[in-house]
């Protein structure tokens, strides 16, 4: 009885044992990934935390429509650092999957769904940004708040959508890769949803934003040449006693106030910025997965080296919201301020305008105060005694 006890014991550990005997990654480097997984947990965690807390208390962030999908990648990367990468220290640092096999199907279905979250909320501000600029007249009419709801569950819903054929064993399945003790989409019959999923959720949504932010690029300066050529029109009608004509209305640069332009300005670059830093994160981890998939014998180190690039991702975002618009700072500074970390919340700072008329203030009242503005006030008033009286 007790032998039988033993073999069943030993036919239900097989999964660990082997994993850990047959991995193709060195020690240093299965070091070095779990350190890291370890420092974008804890950095991850409170970093997407503070930045929803931040937004979610801002007015003035909270007015621009980008807003709700900033709001849904910081979410993503939160689930991401809380769900994701502890299991990933774990598995690195054990050099073996030691949770159950239903945890090991559910981990690559997150671990890919926030990747197509990440690229399709970043699609949904990338539109944004262009109907903002192309289509400036309509676009209060387009982003209404229902309007932004579907829109964000269509980003959720489509993301895991696309991994039903793994889920479901009909292209693909999910499961164990012993060699690299990673749970993830692996062949089924020789077939692999994989790479699929890279031109799908990958190529196709980077191309979009590619393309989208060219336009927006043309756009902007397409309008540009059509108001100097507007001004130069006017100021050879004034010259001729001519009206000018009515020129490039209803165009974004024409109708929006210059405070305005410069922060959707600010926004588009930023928003620039986190699309550029996440292609460079994950690029080299879907290129990694796709050209060098059969064992991952050839170059281990790059395997670690691309997934450790690919966690930063959803690390770095509050970085660039914190170094690239100024209203994110004083969002970050007021929490901060809060939670007694440090001095009293900080005040938006004062825009150039305030500065400028505030020093007029000062001067004209330096001037006021002079003996020669008194002398010069009272024959003016002298004078215009004498023409009243004439």
């Amino acid at each position: 009885m007790d032998m039988d006890m033993d073999m069943d014991l030993s036919t239900d550990m097989p999964m660990d044992a082997p994993a850990a005997t047959q991995s193709i990654y060195p020690h240093s480097a299965t070091l070095f990934a779990a350190i890291s997984a370890c420092v974008f947990v804890t950095v991850g965690v409170l970093g997407n935390l503070i930045t929803l807390l931040a937004l979610l208390k801002s007015p003035t962030i909270r007015e621009h429509a980008t807003t709700a999908f900033v709001i849904s990648l910081s979410i993503s990367d939160l689930l991401f650092c809380s769900f994701s990468l502890p299991l990933t220290a774990v598995r690195f640092f054990q050099e073996s999957w030691t949770f159950c096999d239903t945890l090991c199907k559910i981990f690559p279905v997150i671990f890919y769904g926030n990747v197509a979250v990440s690229l399709l909320s970043m699609v949904g501000i990338t539109l944004n940004r262009y109907i903002l600029i192309a289509c400036h007249s309509r676009y209060s009419q387009i982003y209404k708040p229902k309007f932004i709801t579907l829109q964000l569950l269509f980003v959720w819903a489509v993301s895991f959508l696309l991994l039903l054929p793994p889920i479901l064993g009909i292209w693909g399945e999910m499961g164990l890769d012993e060699a690299t003790f990673s749970c993830t989409i692996l062949k089924k019959e020789g077939k692999s949803i994989k790479k699929t999923l890279f031109l799908i959720g990958f190529l196709l949504p980077c191309l979009v934003i590619i393309v989208s932010y060219s336009c927006i690029y043309i756009t902007v300066l397409h309008q540009k040449k059509k108001i100097r050529s507007h001004d130069n029109f006017q100021i050879g009608a004034s010259g001729a006693g001519k009206a000018g004509s009515p020129g490039a209305g209803g165009s974004y640069v024409t109708t929006t106030c210059p405070r305005k332009a410069r922060e959707d300005n600010r926004l588009t670059v930023m928003m620039v910025t986190i699309f550029l830093c996440f292609l460079v994160c994950f690029l080299p981890l879907m290129l990694a997965n796709v050209v060098d998939d059969e064992r991952k014998t050839s170059y281990p180190w790059l395997h670690i080296i691309a997934s450790v690039m690919a966690w930063a991702s959803s690390v770095i975002n509050p970085i660039i919201y914190a170094a690239s618009n100024r209203n994110y700072r004083v969002a970050y500074y007021k929490i901060f301020a809060l939670l007694k970390f440090w001095g009293e919340p900080l005040s938006p700072m004062p825009s150039r305008n305030y500065h400028q008329s505030k020093n007029s203030k000062e001067l004209s009242g330096v001037i006021r105060s002079t003996p020669l503005f008194h002398a010069v006030q009272k024959n003016s008033i002298n004078q215009m005694c004498q023409t009243y009286s004439v």
